[in-house]
C-alpha cells in the first residue's frame, strides 16, 4: 500500500478513538504547536529569507506574527466555540431543547501554496485541529526551505496518525486529493481549484477553496492621494507582489491620474530606495519560471516606472505601467508579481464594466472620501473582502472571515471562521414527552386545518 493510503487509513482509525474530538486533547495540541513555533522562530524567518527573500520584519509581519496571533486567539476561545449553541424552539415544539453541535469532518486534507509557505500552511491547520479533526498537510515543493521547517515542526509536535506531512510534487498532490479523505482545504490557483472541486463533488465531500483573481484598486477623484499611494505601494510590493490579495491593478479617475502616478513613484523610492533591487527590504521572485513569466508581462508595455531586473537575485523592481484596454494580456490573468497596471476611467459606469471583465475578485480596494460612492461600490460589486482607504489589512483581523466568492473561492476562514470551516453544524432537537402536540397526528379535519393555519400565522 502506498504511503498516502496508509496515512489516511491510520488517521481514520485514530479519529475513531475519539481523541482528536476531546477538547483537552485539542487544546494541549495547540499549546504544544504554539510553543514549538516559538522555539523555531529564528529558523522560520531564515527559511522565508531563503525562499522568498523576505526581510526578518516582513517575515514576522506577514507570516509568523499572524500564525502566533491565530494560535493565541484559538487557544483562548476554543472551549467557547466548541460548546453546543442553544437556539429558540419552534412553535410546533415549544418546550423542546434545540441545540447546534459542532461535529468534525474526520480526515482533513490541507494543500498549501508557496507564496506564504508558513502562514498558509499553519492557519488552516490550526482550524482543523481546533475543530477536532485529524489532518494531512501537503506543503509546496516550490518553497523547500520553509516547507522543510514546517515539516520539522509538525513532526516534532504530532504523531503521523494525528497530523501528517507530505511535500512531493504534483503527482503526490493529485493522489492525496483523490484519496479517501473527508474534507479538502485548498489554497492556490483557480485552475487547480476546479480540479479539487470536481474531485470533492464526485465523492460528495465538502471543500474550501481559497483562490485568487484580479483584485482592483479604485481611486476616486475625492480620495486622499498621498494615503492611497502609500497604502498601494505597501500592499502591492509586499512579498514582491506574490500575494493573492495584492492590488492587481488600479482603476483611477482621469482627473487624479498624474498626481497619483507621481505619488506612487515617490513612495516606491521612499520605501525601497533609488535602486529597489539592492534593498534588503524588497523580496525576490520565488523561482526562474515565475521570474520569466512576470518579465513577459512587461514586454512591449508603456512603462511609467521600473522595469529593471536582476537574473542572479531573481528580483524585478516595482513596476508601474499604463494600459488602455482590459483586452491586453496583462489584464487577462492575475499578475502575481511586482507590476501594477493603471487604467483610467472617465465616468463611474466604466468602473463596473472594467471589474466585470474579471468578476468576483478575491479583494477590492477603494480610496475615496465620498460615502455614497463607497456604499455603491460595496453593494454593487461582488468580491471576497477588502478595504476602504487601505489595502491588505482586512486579512489580519481575527473577527473578519477571509475568503473568496465565485471564481475567487468557496468558503472562508481565520479566527472562529476557521473553526466553523472545519466543523459540520449538527442540529439536534430533544423533545419533551409532556409537550406533545396532538393536532400534528392523523386523522386530519377542518378544525385541525384551521388551527394549524392560525399557529403558523403567529410566527
Amino acid at each position: 500500500m502506498k504511503r498516502y493510503k496508509e496515512v489516511v487509513e491510520k488517521q481514520k482509525e485514530f479519529f475513531k478513538t475519539g481523541k482528536p474530538i476531546d477538547i483537552n486533547y485539542r487544546k494541549k495540541a495547540l499549546i504544544k504547536l504554539r510553543d514549538t513555533v516559538d522555539k523555531y522562530e529564528e529558523k522560520i524567518l531564515y527559511a522565508l529569507k531563503l525562499d522568498l527573500g523576505k526581510s526578518e520584519f516582513e517575515g514576522y509581519e506577514t507570516e509568523l506574527g499572524i500564525v502566533k496571533s491565530e494560535l493565541k486567539n484559538t487557544i483562548k476561545n476554543l472551549e467557547k466555540w466548541s460548546k453546543p449553541k442553544k437556539v429558540r424552539a419552534s412553535i410546533m415544539n415549544p418546550f423542546s431543547d434545540n441545540r447546534i453541535y459542532n461535529q468534525p469532518y474526520g480526515v482533513c486534507l490541507i494543500l498549501s501554496p508557496w507564496n506564504y509557505p508558513f502562514q498558509l500552511a499553519l492557519m488552516p491547520l490550526i482550524g482543523s485541529i481546533a475543530a477536532g479533526n485529524t489532518s494531512i498537510l501537503k506543503l509546496s515543493e516550490i518553497s523547500p526551505f520553509t516547507s522543510g521547517v514546517v515539516r520539522e515542526i509538525v513532526e516534532e509536535v504530532f504523531d503521523e496518525e494525528y497530523v501528517a506531512v507530505f511535500s512531493g510534487e504534483a503527482e503526490e498532490a493529485i493522489n492525496l486529493i483523490e484519496s479517501d479523505v473527508d474534507f479538502i482545504f485548498y489554497t492556490g490557483n483557480p485552475k487547480i481549484g476546479v480540479s479539487v472541486a470536481e474531485s470533492a463533488g464526485r465523492r460528495l465531500i465538502p471543500c474550501v477553496l481559497e483562490l485568487g483573481g484580479k483584485s482592483p484598486c479604485i481611486i476616486d477623484r475625492k480620495a486622499d492621494l498621498d494615503n492611497a499611494a502609500k497604502k498601494i505601494v505597501w500592499g502591492k510590493f509586499m512579498n514582491a507582489g506574490q500575494t493573492c490579495v495584492a492590488p492587481d491593478y488600479i482603476i483611477a479617475d482621469r482627473l487624479v491620474f498624474l498626481e497619483l502616478r507621481d505619488k506612487l513613484v515617490h513612495y516606491i523610492k521612499e520605501f525601497y530606495g533609488e535602486n529597489p533591487i539592492e534593498s534588503d527590504d524588497y523580496p525576490k521572485i520565488i523561482n526562474k519560471k515565475n521570474f520569466d513569466r512576470i518579465l513577459n508581462l512587461i514586454e512591449g508595455k508603456r512603462l511609467i516606472f521600473g522595469g529593471k531586473y536582476d537574473d542572479d537575485s531573481l528580483k524585478i523592481e516595482p513596476t508601474i505601467l499604463e494600459v488602455s484596454s482590459m483586452d491586453e494580456k496583462i489584464m487577462q490573468e492575475e499578475i502575481f508579481g511586482p507590476i501594477i497596471p493603471i487604467i483610467i476611467y472617465k465616468n463611474k459606469s466604466e468602473i463596473f464594466e472594467i471589474i466585470d471583465k474579471n468578476k468576483n475578485p478575491l479583494a477590492l480596494y477603494l480610496f475615496t472620501d465620498n460615502n455614497s460612492f463607497e456604499k455603491e461600490i460595496i453593494e454593487k460589486v461582488s468580491f471576497g473582502g477588502g478595504c476602504v482607504n487601505d489595502t491588505i489589512i482586512h486579512c489580519t483581523s481575527e473577527g473578519l472571515p477571509f475568503g473568496g466568492i465565485g471564481r475567487s473561492g468557496i468558503g472562508n476562514y481565520h479566527g472562529k471562521a476557521s473553526f466553523d470551516a472545519f466543523s459540520h453544524k449538527k442540529s439536534v432537537v430533544k423533545s419533551k414527552k409532556f409537550a406533545d402536540i396532538s393536532m400534528k397526528y392523523p386523522p386530519f379535519n377542518e378544525k385541525k386545518l384551521e388551527l394549524i393555519k392560525k399557529v403558523f400565522n403567529i410566527l
